[in-house]
Formats: C-alpha cells, sequence, structure tokens
C-alpha cells in the first residue's frame, strides 16, 4: 500500500513529466519541422529525438542500468522487441540504439496536442481493431526495411494490467523479420513498472534496469516458422522477468 504522504510529491513529480515533455517539444518544434519534411532527414531527426529521450529519462530522474550481451552495429537493420509496461519505454529504446528506429504505435496517441502532429509524421500507425490496418501497417515496416531503418515494435500489443508478466505476442514482428531476414534484439525492462506506472499513485525516481540479449537471427528461418520464432522471443523474455526477484515482487503484489 502507497504511504499518502507520497500522494503530493507523486502528483506533482507526475505533472513535471508532461511539463517537461511539452516544453521541450515547442522549443524543438522549428527543427522539427525541417527535419520532418523530407524521408532523407529520418537519420537527423532521430539524433535530435535521441537526445530529447536523454533529456525525458534523466530528467524524471532515472538512471539507466544497461546490461548488453551484443551490441548493435552501425548502419545496420535490426528488430527491436520488448516487454511493455510503462508510458517511458519507447524512450528508453531510442536511447539504446544510435541507429535510426521506426516504431510501429497505436493511432490514439496521434490525439496529443503538439506531440501527435510530429508522432503521425514518424510513427507507423496501427489500428489494432481493423485488419486492413494491420496489413497497411506490414507493408510500411516492410518499405522502411527495404530503406534500411531498423523496426521498434512493443508485440503484445498493449500495456498489460500490472498483474500480468507478459501478455501473448502478436505475429507481425516475426513475419517482418524473417522476411527480411533482420536479426531480432530481446530488450528486457525491469523496472519501468515499479518506477513508471500507468497507475499515477504508484513509482519515483530510481535505477531501471535494462537487458539486451543476445540477437536472434533469422537468416534460416522461413515463414512458416514465424509462430516457432515468436515463442522463442517471448519464452526468452518471459524467463528473464519471472525469474527476476524486484519485477515478481511488484507484480504480485497487485495480484
Amino acid at each position: 500500500m502507497i504511504h499518502y504522504l507520497k500522494v503530493p510529491f507523486l502528483l506533482i513529480w507526475r505533472a513535471w513529466f508532461y511539463i517537461l515533455m511539452f516544453s521541450t517539444i515547442l522549443l524543438m518544434t522549428p527543427v522539427l519541422l525541417v527535419l520532418t519534411t523530407r524521408e532523407k532527414y529520418y537519420p537527423a531527426f532521430w539524433k535530435v529525438i535521441r537526445g530529447w529521450s536523454f533529456v525525458l529519462v534523466y530528467g524524471m530522474g532515472f538512471r539507466l542500468h544497461i546490461e548488453r550481451e551484443e551490441y548493435i552495429k552501425r548502419n545496420k537493420s535490426y528488430l527491436f522487441i520488448a516487454n511493455h509496461t510503462s508510458l517511458i519505454d519507447p524512450w528508453i529504446m531510442i536511447i539504446l540504439s544510435k541507429n535510426p528506429i521506426v516504431f510501429v504505435g497505436k493511432k490514439e496517441l496521434v490525439k496529443i496536442p503538439v506531440f501527435g502532429f510530429f508522432y503521425r509524421k514518424v510513427v507507423i500507425m496501427v489500428d489494432r481493431e481493423s485488419d486492413k490496418s494491420r496489413k497497411q501497417v506490414y507493408q510500411r515496416a516492410k518499405q522502411k526495411l527495404t530503406d534500411g531503418m531498423s523496426i521498434g515494435i512493443f508485440p503484445e500489443g498493449l500495456v498489460p494490467e500490472e498483474k500480468i508478466v507478459l501478455s501473448p505476442f502478436k505475429n507481425g514482428a516475426f513475419s517482418l523479420a524473417i522476411e527480411f531476414k533482420t536479426p531480432i534484439v530481446p530488450q528486457i525492462y525491469f523496472d519501468c513498472k515499479r518506477y513508471f506506472s500507468w497507475n499515477i499513485f504508484k513509482g519515483g525516481p530510481g535505477v531501471i534496469r535494462i537487458k539486451q540479449a543476445y540477437f536472434i537471427e533469422t537468416e534460416d528461418k522461413e515463414i512458416k516458422d514465424r509462430k516457432i520464432l515468436r515463442d522463442q522471443v517471448y519464452d526468452l523474455i518471459f524467463h528473464e522477468l519471472n525469474t527476476d526477484e524486484k519485477y515478481m515482487s511488484d507484480t504480485l503484489k497487485v495480484i
């Protein structure tokens, strides 16, 4: 149970996130307007957004403890996959990659003032209730991989309830990885749920532990193997979360 004396601090701290996010977006608007006019400017746009991500994450009082079993190579395409438990997750994925990533994200975020304008320009938006939308997302993601970009996906397709360790994965990401022979980069976010939960009465500054596991190659895979590949990545991430005492302690508290 949360001590009520912490509630005023938590509310102010939460409000600070939105103040920090929107004020920095407004400051960057002239640059972002230029960098979103042409596809060829995306690498420069990515550098700006990556710098912004450091400002947001560290400006909220977070510090990152990153364990890498394997390192990404410059100018190579990857498919980044991670568990999704917090609003801060995408910014952490951005920090972890110098290579430009194009995200697949839900269309609802386009409604956020100012943020939504740029979100529309740089994210492949999906309406998860529409089969047509999911097919269009697949085609756009294929084009980005063809252009040498990387793709970032949270394959649970949603932010699961806090008592859920890891929700089932969708197939689309793994079909893409196989078709383009793109290595999968599994990332495990252990502490985002604890420090920046969707519950506004929970959280605070702290050290967020992240593990970037060994990459999973897809050179020898065929489309018919996508479910096997999906389950392989799911089992890897689930095992890491399920055997982490801090993560499970936090999860079990809400059951």
